[in-house]
C-alpha cells in the first residue's frame, strides 16, 4: 500500500530553501528581471531539491485573467484543412503577426454541433479560418464568452474584424479573361457551399441558399460575366473533389459542354485538369481551365495555371496583428486584400 501523496513544492518553499524573496525566486523562474546568474543557479538549485518545476501555469492565467493561447477554428478536419497549402501559410502569417505575446495557438476543428468545442476552450481570443459554412454560429459562441474574434475572409459581421479578400471582383476577372477569349459556355467549381459539403450540382434557384461566404462571393463575381452558367459544389477543396465535380460537368456532348471551366481554388483546377486528361481533353485547346489562389502545386501539374494569386501569408500576419491588438484592448479596423491575375497556359480562345 502506497503511502500519502506529499504535497507539491510552492515557490514559497524554493525561496525559503534558497535564502532568498518569493518575488526574487519569481523573478529567476521567469527570466524577466535583474536576478544575478549566481541567485539564479541557487533558485535552481533548490527547485531541483524539492522537486519544483516552475509556477503552475493555471494559476498564472487566473492571475493574468488570460490563457495566452489563441484559438484557430476551422470547420473540417485537420487532416483535410492542412491539404491546403492556403490553410499553410495563412497559419504561418497569424504566428509571425501575433509576435511574442502569445504562449501558443490552439487548433480547434468545429465538425460537431456547432459551437460544441469553442464553447469551453481556454482561450484569449479566436481566428475563424474562411471558407467556413458554419461561421455566423461559431462567431455567436465566441461572442457569449466575450472572447474577441477575428475572421478570414468571414464576411461582415457584428463585433467581428473582418480580414477579408477582393474575392467577387477578382473571380469577375478570371471570367471576363474568359469571355475576352469567346467562351460562352462556362462551368465553375465551387467550394464547399454549406455545412452538409455535398460534392453535388448546385442550381440557380440555390445560389441564394449558399452559407459559404468564400464561396458565395467568388460565384457572384462570375454571374457578372456569366449569368447562367453550369455550377457543381465540391465538398472539401481537394484534387479529387475537383476531379470529381470535373466529369460531371464535362459528360455532356461535345456540343454542350463547357468551353471552360472555372474551379475556386487551384487544387480544385488541378482536379479539372485532371478529368480532362482522363477523358482526352487538351487543355487550352478545348478546355480552357483557371483557378483561384496562385500557389504551388509541385508535382500535380505540368502546367502553368491561369489563376487569381493572393496574398495569403500577408492575410495571416493581418489577423494575427488584429488578435494581439484586440487582446491588448486596442481599436481594430477590417482590412481587405486585392488578388494578382496570373495567365497561365490552361486558358486560350474557345474551341
Amino acid at each position: 500500500m502506497s503511502g500519502p501523496e506529499q504535497p507539491r513544492a510552492t515557490l514559497s518553499d524554493v525561496a525559503r530553501l534558497a535564502g532568498v524573496s518569493a518575488s526574487t525566486a519569481s523573478l529567476a523562474f521567469s527570466g524577466a528581471g535583474p536576478v544575478s546568474a549566481a541567485t539564479r543557479a541557487k533558485v535552481m538549485d533548490a527547485a531541483a531539491v524539492l522537486g519544483y518545476s516552475g509556477p503552475d501555469p493555471r494559476a498564472r492565467s487566473l492571475r493574468q485573467g488570460r490563457s495566452g493561447v489563441v484559438g484557430i477554428v476551422f470547420d473540417e478536419r485537420l487532416l483535410f484543412a492542412f491539404r491546403d497549402p492556403v490553410n499553410i501559410a495563412t497559419l504561418d502569417g497569424i504566428a509571425t503577426g501575433l509576435g511574442v505575446e502569445s504562449n501558443g495557438l490552439l487548433l480547434m476543428t468545429e465538425t460537431g454541433p456547432a459551437g460544441s468545442g469553442i464553447q469551453s476552450a481556454a482561450i484569449d481570443a479566436a481566428v475563424l479560418m474562411g471558407c467556413s459554412p458554419v461561421l455566423d454560429s461559431s462567431v455567436v459562441a465566441l461572442r457569449a464568452r466575450g472572447v474577441p474574434v477575428v475572421s478570414i475572409e468571414g464576411g461582415v459581421a457584428e463585433g467581428v474584424v473582418d480580414v477579408g479578400l477582393d474575392n467577387a471582383d477578382a473571380s469577375e476577372r478570371l471570367a471576363r479573361h474568359l469571355h475576352d477569349l469567346g467562351h460562352r459556355r462556362v462551368g465553375v467549381i465551387t467550394l464547399a457551399t454549406d455545412a452538409h459539403r455535398a460534392t453535388a450540382p448546385v442550381p440557380a434557384s440555390s445560389f441564394g441558399a449558399i452559407s459559404t461566404a468564400v464561396t458565395a462571393d467568388r460565384l457572384a463575381g462570375t454571374l457578372r460575366v456569366f449569368p447562367f452558367p453550369a455550377v457543381h459544389s465540391a465538398g472539401y477543396n481537394l484534387v479529387d473533389e475537383g476531379a470529381r465535380a470535373a466529369r460531371v460537368l464535362l459528360a455532356g456532348p461535345a456540343g454542350e459542354r463547357p468551353t471552360a471551366i472555372l474551379a475556386q481554388s487551384d487544387l480544385l483546377a488541378v482536379g479539372a485538369l485532371k478529368a480532362a486528361d482522363e477523358l482526352g481533353l487538351e487543355v487550352p485547346r478545348e478546355l480552357s481551365v483557371t483557378g483561384f489562389d496562385g500557389v504551388r502545386i509541385d508535382g500535380l501539374t505540368a502546367h502553368d495555371l491561369t489563376t487569381m494569386r493572393q496574398p495569403a501569408a500577408e492575410k495571416g500576419r493581418a489577423a494575427g496583428a488584429a488578435v494581439a491588438a484586440l487582446i491588448a484592448g486596442e481599436p481594430v479596423e477590417s482590412v481587405r486584400f486585392a488578388c494578382v491575375f496570373h495567365r497561365g497556359d490552361t486558358t486560350g480562345p474557345a474551341a
